[in-house]
């Protein structure tokens, strides 16, 4: 695997003593691409804030590195301070800084809650001591006014402090270098890293998919409905599909990967797999 090219996976913190166990084999079996980091993500308004923080701890102390997904959320500045502060004294020198989603109930509550804000928030108080990862949206972010609006968004979080950014997943690599493009235009040079979703299964896929504003192409649709219940060879086409995709970005100039594992080894493994060999 090429060192200028960065690979990175995405975790979710379990809620049982399996699941746990279970990221445990997951972690070691994906250690093998030597990844730059694992991060892990952070439920609305901090609701997995102590199981986000507790991965996060365990990843560090086995001398690994982990980046803690974070957002103001329901939480003051002084909670996300002191985690800030935790995250800090374990050896965390990576977040991925996002606005995420107040809590059920709390959608009048005022105050910090956008990324670019939580991003200035963590420089003001801990200086360059984090690199800071953001989120970026190349079909762009369901709730952006338009597309422009979007990519300037994006832009104050990198005049904020942000190093780089972590796309959404998608299907069609031209949304991601039009995207660059845009982004290149008005002034944006940090790297911005495709996010990769293995396909396995159909259903939970086009369910996300549309409540987040990921566009999974007509055809792909349709290819992926018609393998019905055969998981096996729906994912063997996800495997081929995902793995032409992620060529494709590489040879085009994309600077690494980020997989959201969904906790699981196989589908990112067999693509990286096809990409750089399956040699440990």
């Amino acid at each position: 695997m090429s060192d200028d090219i960065r690979i990175s996976f995405e975790f979710f913190p379990p809620k049982t003593a399996e699941g746990k166990a279970k990221l445990y084999q997951v972690r070691q079996e994906l250690q093998r691409f030597d990844p730059d980091f694992y991060s892990v993500t952070y439920g609305a308004g901090g609701t997995t804030r102590d199981t986000t923080r507790g991965v996060v701890k365990s990843l560090i102390e086995q001398g690994i590195s982990a980046a803690p997904h974070l957002s103001f959320g329901g939480d003051d500045e002084e909670t996300v301070g002191t985690l800030l502060a935790d995250y800090k004294s374990f050896g965390v020198d990576r977040i991925v800084a996002l606005r995420g989603d107040l809590p059920s109930g709390m959608g009048g509550h005022s105050q910090l809650v956008y990324a670019n804000q939580l991003v200035a928030f963590i420089r003001e108080k801990f200086g360059d001591h984090f690199h800071l990862e953001v989120a970026a949206y190349p079909e762009i972010h369901p709730e952006a006014k338009s597309y422009s609006d979007d990519i300037r968004y994006l832009k104050g979080k990198f005049d904020a402090g942000a190093n780089s950014a972590i796309t959404q997943y998608f299907y069609n690599p031209d949304a991601y270098f039009h995207f660059i493009d845009q982004c290149q235009a008005i002034g944006i040079d940090s790297p911005i890293y495709p996010g990769i979703m293995p396909i396995i299964n159909y259903r939970n896929l086009a369910r996300f998919s549309d409540s987040c504003g990921a566009e999974i192409p007509r055809w792909l649709r349709k290819k992926l409905e018609s393998y019905g219940d055969d998981s096996e060879a729906l994912q063997d086409f996800g495997v081929d599909l995902v793995s032409e995709l992620c060529q494709t970005l590489l040879e085009n100039g994309a600077p690494g990967l980020h997989f959201y594992t969904m906790n699981q080894t196989g589908p990112s493994a067999r693509v990286l797999d096809n990409l750089f060999g399956d040699d440990d």
